[in-house]
């Protein structure tokens, strides 16, 4: 559904300026948006949903998925989806705006994965607006607050077997690491090698990946490290930096490696580098709940499905039951 030349009016492209609350992250910023719709990850059509109060301006990138149901303009690689904002001092009322405009044209929004820190406002901005919502853990997210600590504060707290497995396979000195701070093409078709021969499903966009690396290098925020044995590449991970923020987007082992621990000693290897370096106080493991990120990160919380539906559209009454009757059932 296109809606009326006064919702288009109040749609605009993602100012380069806009964040969201709390730190930043390269999955608030135009250029990512923008790089998911040259990438085909817009379904029927991108739009940015915007509202404001006062001086403050809120936005929300989204994608036309069929008959007036808008979802987030997130894919796999995104690590959340919230509210982007200018301004700071009627964030709440600019939201909130941002979903009346929103229900002229839409019967339903679904948003994943929100942020623990997020969800509760994005259902009350919802809920002031006229939508029925249903706000659900999907998701887990693992990071690390290092608070206080230094690296060495840092790496004293991890379980004794992960401290020891560094320590033995790093003495044997049998895996070499590479770490660098800029795009190189050979490096990163040795991580393309390294993911193809690993426990790891088909990547998703190996092309949008790439072109999401080479700006995070043109922008600064670039880290890799390479592992390898004998000079073969064995274990790779990308990572970036920002904003006292180190986010692990990507990681992949080769099977036949695991005895050398190359993944771990990589692991080691980056983490000192961003604590130590890059001076960041935060590390973001991103979207997930595999048992080992428990060995590196202290703090673990939901991400969040946020479903919402407008009741005056009949075609959003179905679905709404359908999700209220799940969450039910799932409560019971």
């Amino acid at each position: 559904m296109q809606g009326n030349g006064e919702d288009r009016a109040n749609d605009a492209v993602l100012p380069a300026a806009a964040r969201g609350t709390g730190f930043a992250s390269p999955f608030d910023r135009a250029q990512w948006f923008d790089l998911l719709t040259a990438h085909g990850f817009a379904g029927e059509g991108r739009e940015d949903a915007s509202g404001s109060a006062g001086e403050t301006a809120a936005w929300l990138p989204l994608r036309r998925e069929r008959a007036g149901h808008y979802s987030g303009l997130a894919n796999w690689y995104s690590f959340a989806i919230r509210p982007l904002y200018t301004g700071e001092d009627e964030r709440p009322a600019a939201l909130a705006d941002l979903f009346r405009r929103l229900r002229r044209r839409a019967a339903r929004l679904t948003l994943y994965p929100v942020p623990d820190a997020e969800q509760g406002g994005v259902a009350a901005a919802l809920r002031s607006a006229g939508w029925w919502v249903n706000a659900a853990p999907k998701g887990d997210r693992h990071w690390l607050d290092l608070g206080g600590m230094d690296h060495e504060g840092w790496w004293d707290s991890r379980p004794g077997a992960l401290r020891n497995t560094v320590k033995r396979k790093a003495k044997k000195g049998v895996v070499a690491i590479e770490l660098r701070t800029e795009f190189d093409a050979g490096a990163w078709a040795a991580y393309e090698r390294i993911y193809a021969a690993s426990w790891k499903p088909e990547e998703g966009d190996p092309a949008l990946l790439r072109a999401f690396a080479e700006a995070e290098s043109a922008r600064g925020t670039f880290r890799m490290g390479l592992a390898r044995i004998a000079g073969d590449p064995v274990a790779a991970q990308f990572w970036t930096v920002e904003d006292d923020t180190a986010f692990i987007h990507k990681l992949a082992h080769v099977e036949d490696s695991l005895k050398a621990s190359p993944g771990t000693l990589l692991s080691a290897v980056l983490f000192r580098h961003v604590i130590e370096v890059d001076g960041v106080r935060r590390v973001d493991f991103g979207t997930g709940n595999d048992g080992y990120k428990r060995d590196w990160m202290n703090r673990h919380e939901p991400l969040w499905q946020i479903e919402a539906f407008n009741p005056a559209r009949i075609a959003a009454w179905g679905p709404a039951l359908k999700a209220f009757a799940r969450s039910a059932l799932g409560r019971e």
